[in-house]
């Protein structure tokens, strides 16, 4: 027996513990609201989505019949699902990587302008503040293939311009440039980032012969990798949910004026090429009725979701092992 525990005296214990029990109270009572919201908006959705999977159901049939892993089984068999799978696979493999490099350079731009770059800065950043549809919309316009300036412009030098949005071929590229476009939260992550690697690693790397390439290789991605990983991590999951913007693209492009026109039939223009899984998934909900598939389709996107973080994550780790 330890000393303090000799010395103690018998009626210290309680109080001890009633004052362990009102700090514990304490830090319950301030950590509810957090948990409490979790609680309602994250576990108790996932669950009843999960539970809503193993169902076949409409809106005017719910809870619906018993399926099992049948709505699972379907999606193996789904044409549109494929479709929907390697656009957004698309997107994540093209979109994210443009969105980050675009971000990257625009802040090492940014660092390099000792005059003038609070103006620069801004209109870097304005994209960001337009609202998604508005952004859209407006992209829509600017590459419309008969009358959009882009291809007026290319017209006059003797190109003819694609005919982007109404391209299967360029629909996915000409949102790519959309992301690209609106990069102004990146750009300002990785400003941060950039200004805050300490000048005395570029100098000693300098004094050791190290070109632009081995100081940039070697100082500046090791010390914002945390950025990097964060805009990463944060781009797979926009991506995975990517649907204001092909929607709006989309219903522009094809000429209608509402989206999805009331029955979700212009999602995907032109020929599926921008159908995105959770386009299709709100198309297999709320169009055909098809709630117990559309749950199963929304599990499946969040574990993808799990695995690609993961993933990420655990590259991460070996890299910064491997340069320690």
């Amino acid at each position: 027996m330890s000393t303090e525990s000799l010395t103690a005296r018998p009626g210290t214990t309680r109080p001890r513990r009633r004052r362990r029990t009102r700090d514990n109270l304490v830090i319950l009572s301030l950590m509810a609201p957090a948990i409490l919201g979790i609680a309602l908006f994250m576990i108790f959705p996932l669950i009843t989505a999960i539970t809503s999977s193993l169902h076949k159901f409409s809106l005017l049939s719910a809870p619906g019949e018993w399926f099992g892993l049948g709505n699972y089984r379907h999606m193996l068999e789904d044409p549109f699902i494929r479709t929907a799978a390697g656009n957004t696979v698309w997107f994540v493999v093209i979109m994210v990587p443009a969105q980050i490099l675009t971000g990257l350079g625009a802040a090492m731009l940014l660092t390099k302008f000792k005059r003038g770059s609070g103006v620069l800065r801004t209109i870097f950043y304005l994209p960001a503040l337009v609202p998604t549809v508005a952004g859209a919309l407006a992209f829509v316009y600017v590459l419309k293939p008969q009358i959009g300036p882009v291809n007026v412009l290319l017209a006059k030098i003797g190109i003819d311009g694609p005919l982007w949005f109404n391209s299967a071929d360029w629909s996915k590229p000409s949102l790519t440039l959309l992301a690209m476009w609106s990069i102004g939260n990146t750009m300002i992550i990785f400003l941060a980032a950039l200004l805050d690697v300490p000048t005395s690693l570029y100098e000693a790397a300098a004094i050791d012969g190290a070109g632009v390439w081995h100081r940039f290789r070697h100082v500046t991605l090791p010390t914002i990798s945390p950025v990097l990983l964060f805009t990463a991590i944060t781009g797979v999951i926009a991506t995975l949910s990517y649907f204001t913007e092909a929607a709006v693209a989309a219903s522009a492009a094809s000429g209608q004026a509402t989206v999805g026109g009331g029955s979700s039939g212009n999602f995907g223009y032109p020929g599926q090429s921008t159908l995105s899984a959770p386009l299709y998934l709100i198309q297999v909900g709320f169009s055909q009725e098809q709630l117990g598939y559309a749950n199963a389709i929304a599990v499946v996107i969040f574990l993808i979701t799990l695995v690609g973080i993961a993933v990420l994550l655990k590259r991460s780790r070996s890299f910064t092992e491997g340069q320690s």
